[in-house]
């Protein structure tokens, strides 16, 4: 049955862009990215983006419409606030011009906004932003001790924007996510989640790695350490770093890059079971 938009969504290397791609094919649509790594522009070997080896000018893949995709330089910051500002121009291009908008990408915090929208939050100063970044950067764990309890995000860009938002406004960002949400695409996009076994995961993963590293992954870690990028952002990256600074063997790269990469698609394995209530699952990844 047709729907009026979708949200394609799974664990790390599930198949789900595979299966978006055929299925924008058969119901004339335009995939939209809701990852908030492959956002970003010179990493698409290590975010594993549908335009790892192509152009970042590429508008199309295959005669599929993408939007979204590596339109960020790496010394840019995007907000959850900001994503759904364009995440929400894109669909309604799509509708306008008579397409199906289908979202895909594993980014929680993403795929929560595009369905429950998100907490009004103010207009953060370059004052407050600068003493967040600064802080963070100088002791991150000291940073998380000035937020409450109930703040459980650990990365430092979310550690940062809650900082930052508390600088500004002397209320934790906590407070601020207990507001009445806004922005939501509706209706709610029919929801699909492709979630193979585990042992399948697993296989995909080894397989992966070694690809994206011959494809162009060193590279791209060269210019996240030249731009200064946040490497804990992406799985791999750290690793990738590392190997590239001399800090560990390129076996031990690779091997540490699968195990976190395998953590990483366990965590998303339970947020997909607590936080999205799929209309549909598909136990098995999508294969060519």
């Amino acid at each position: 049955m047709k729907h009026s938009s979708y949200i394609i969504t799974g664990p790390t290397a599930s198949g789900k862009s595979d299966f978006a791609h055929d299925l924008a094919l058969k119901e004339n649509g335009v995939i939209i990215n809701c990852d908030s790594v492959q956002i970003y522009r010179g990493i698409e070997n290590i975010s594993a983006s549908p335009f790892a080896g192509l152009s970042p000018d590429t508008k199309e893949i295959g005669g599929v419409p993408y939007r979204l995709f590596s339109i960020l330089s790496l010394d840019k910051q995007i907000s959850v606030s900001d994503y759904l500002s364009l995440a929400k121009q894109e669909y309604d291009k799509a509708l306008q011009s008579g397409k199906t908008p289908i979202f895909v990408g594993g980014t929680g915090y993403y795929i929560n906004a595009l369905i429950n929208g998100i907490s009004p939050m103010p207009m953060v100063s370059k004052q407050a932003r600068n003493k967040a970044r600064e802080l963070v950067a100088k002791d991150i764990i000291k940073a998380r001790q000035l937020l409450p309890e109930d703040f459980k995000a650990t990365d430092p860009q979310r550690v940062a924007r809650a900082l930052e938002v508390f600088f500004e406004t002397g209320k934790h960002i906590t407070d601020w996510q207990k507001e009445e949400r806004k922005g939501s695409i509706v209706p709610t996009p029919y929801k699909i989640l492709i979630n193979p076994p585990a042992s399948d995961l697993k296989i995909r993963i080894a397989n992966r790695i070694p690809k994206m590293l011959s494809g162009g992954a060193l590279e791209e870690a060269q210019k996240i350490i030249d731009y200064g990028w946040d490497e804990t952002r992406a799985i791999g990256a750290t690793q990738l770093c590392g190997f590239i600074r001399g800090e560990i063997s390129k076996q031990d790269c690779i091997e540490n890059w699968i195990t976190k990469t395998n953590q990483y698609a366990k965590r998303q394995r339970t947020w997909f079971r607590t936080q999205f209530m799929a209309d549909e699952e598909i136990k098995m990844a999508y294969k060519k």
